[in-house]
């Protein structure tokens, strides 16, 4: 068997923390989603007034 099947210690993953990368695009697609979210809900509710 190789060692490539050692277990993953905190040291390899950044000892815990998220890639700011990784964070940065989570923040982004939340704030995208909740614009969309916000976009469609005033879309559907000014149509609704007719």
């Amino acid at each position: 068997m190789s060692d490539k099947s050692t277990a993953i210690t905190g040291q390899e993953r950044g000892n815990g923390k998220f890639p700011k990368g990784l964070v940065l695009r989570l923040f982004a697609y939340l704030v995208a989603g909740h614009l969309f979210a916000g976009f469609l809900y005033l879309l559907f509710s000014l149509g609704g007034q007719n």
